[in-house]
């Protein structure tokens, strides 16, 4: 019998070969490069920012988001709390001197407002402070508050109404910034460049995964088409 011939995978240039099954190609071990990663420096440290802005600002801005999403839907379905309304009438009297002076810049507007803040716990800010020639007429506005007294120049009599809309209306209102203040304002414009910043860093991010690059423009751009046809078809 002639000799059996040398396996053809056992080689010394080839000696992972020694532990594999005759006719089994070896499978190398030399680990392939990560498609996913950014090669130059600037992709490097523009997807480490990225990835650094969108985790920490979507922390920051959890709550803020949560707050927004969650009064969108009562803000759509403010019909759902339309029984959480309570109006309050109110009867009095004040100094007649306070209203019926002639010269109208003279009426202490000051101590009018106090009075009703003091006297019936009147919330908000002054929105109105109008003088006829027999009433002096206030508005007060507030988050889901609201309240409007009329005042006669002669007597000092007045009827004050006073409404409150509940919990939700007031959520409501501070979705939309409506009577809330320029304090609040501050917080819809930070909260809009938090929401602003987290959007653009995850699409800056998806940018560099380039197995999900084209996967995920495309579902963005469905999105987007979405709204359009919602907005044509259903939008009057």
């Amino acid at each position: 019998m002639s000799k059996s011939q040398q396996r053809p995978w056992i080689t010394e240039k080839n000696p992972e070969a020694r532990n594999s099954s005759p006719g089994v190609p070896v499978k190398s071990e030399k680990k392939k490069s990560k498609k996913d990663a950014p090669k130059s420096l600037l992709e490097k440290r523009t997807a480490s920012v990225s990835r650094w802005l969108h985790i920490y600002l979507s922390m920051v801005s959890f709550a803020i988001l949560l707050f927004f999403a969650v009064t969108g839907l009562t803000l759509n379905h403010a019909d759902w709390f339309a029984d959480q309304v309570k109006t309050t009438e109110i009867k009095g009297k004040m100094k007649v001197e306070w209203l019926n002076n002639p010269d109208t810049a003279k009426i202490n507007k000051l101590q009018i407002v106090e009075l009703l803040r003091s006297e019936h716990g009147i919330k908000g800010a002054l929105g109105d402070f109008r003088i006829e020639d027999s009433e002096v007429s206030l508005s007060f506005k507030g988050p889901g508050y609201s309240s409007d007294a009329f005042i006669e120049r002669e007597t000092g009599k007045y009827e004050l109404t006073e409404t409150k809309m509940g919990l939700v209306a007031v959520l409501n209102d501070l979705h939309k910034g409506r009577d809330s203040g320029k304090g609040w304002g501050w917080v819809i414009d930070v909260s809009a460049v938090f929401m602003t910043l987290v959007s653009l860093t995850g699409l800056i991010l998806i940018l560099f995964l380039k197995r999900k690059r084209v996967s995920g423009l495309i579902v963005m751009a469905i999105g987007l088409l979405l709204c359009y046809v919602v907005y044509k078809i259903f939008v009057p």
